[in-house]
């Protein structure tokens, strides 16, 4: 009911999932130098689906670093990007893998851990019924994708360059404002397939994904990284990085994190992110060209 009533009453660019933080007795925190900690989460899934599937992962960092932890997004990619530029405005940061070196290199973010899984690739899905089979039946059609900016468009242009097609002319691409909204586009028959990333799709409706089949996946990236701003002290910013590692280790942390179906987090380097440099490169170049 919390998660809901913030929803509601706040900003939408501003999802408060604060919560008062339990007096019970926990070890005192260096985090503790700070009045609260914002959280701040790439606007990937819906405003309402931000809050139900992190606010379990914010208060549970909140009551054991005893301090109030604040979720908050941004209208779209460009802006969460542009807000992330000034450096102070997320002291936590979940963002796509391609955004990672950048508010590494100009704001100066700290790499704490990364979702624990192999990696992140894109899907392209296309309705059970259709007569679309592989991606040549694209060709002339019209497929919706997330946000210019998204990790799933960038792979999915890429994909299809290297496959012969020229996104930009043998079929049309219609922009919507997340994965769900680019998979409900082709459900709802507005579009002819979909394309979006893997778990987003995974985590649809049994109904939607019945209905759906994969013609194409892409290469894949490193998993989210989680980095903290250059204000962090190096002393708050291990701590979190110990609590997130260690959310699978205990069934407090196993419960919020079954709500993103994350399997957990694992210590990570910078480097993992490296060839997200070129990717990202990339994705500029051809918005230039367009």
């Amino acid at each position: 009911m919390l998660s809901l009533i913030l929803f509601l009453l706040l900003p939408l660019s501003t999802l408060s999932a604060a919560t008062a933080v339990s007096e019970s007795a926990v070890p005192a925190s260096s985090c503790q130098a700070y009045n609260h900690l914002t959280f701040g989460i790439l606007p990937f899934i819906s405003n309402e689906q931000m809050v139900l599937q992190f606010s379990p992962l914010v208060q549970y960092l909140s009551t054991r670093l005893s301090i109030p932890v604040r979720i908050e997004t941004a209208p779209d990619f460009a802006e969460f990007s542009r807000r992330t530029q000034q450096g102070e405005r997320y002291d936590i940061l979940f963002t796509a893998p391609h955004f990672y070196p950048r508010a590494s290199d100009q704001a100066g973010y700290r790499l704490i851990a990364s979702v624990d899984s192999s990696g992140l690739w894109a899907v392209i899905v296309a309705p059970e019924d259709s007569h679309i089979h592989g991606i040549e039946d694209l060709k002339g059609k019209r497929m919706a994708t997330v946000q210019q900016a998204s990790l799933a468009t960038l792979l999915i242009r890429k994909y299809l360059t290297s496959e012969g097609i020229d996104p930009d002319k043998d079929l049309t691409l219609v922009s919507t404002p997340s994965h769900d909204a680019s998979l409900l586009s082709t459900f709802h028959g507005v579009t002819d397939a979909s394309s979006l990333m893997q778990p987003q799709y995974a985590g649809a409706s049994e109904t939607v994904r019945d209905s759906m089949r994969i013609i194409a996946r892409t290469e894949s990236t490193p998993h989210i990284p989680i980095s903290v701003s250059k204000r962090i002290s190096d002393s708050c910013a291990e701590e979190i990085s110990t609590l997130l590692i260690d959310m699978s280790s205990n069934k407090e942390g196993q419960q919020a994190l079954s709500h993103n179906r994350f399997s957990g987090f694992r210590k990570a380097q910078a480097k993992e992110y490296d060839r997200m440099r070129e990717l990202f490169s990339v994705q500029k170049t051809n918005a230039r060209k367009r």
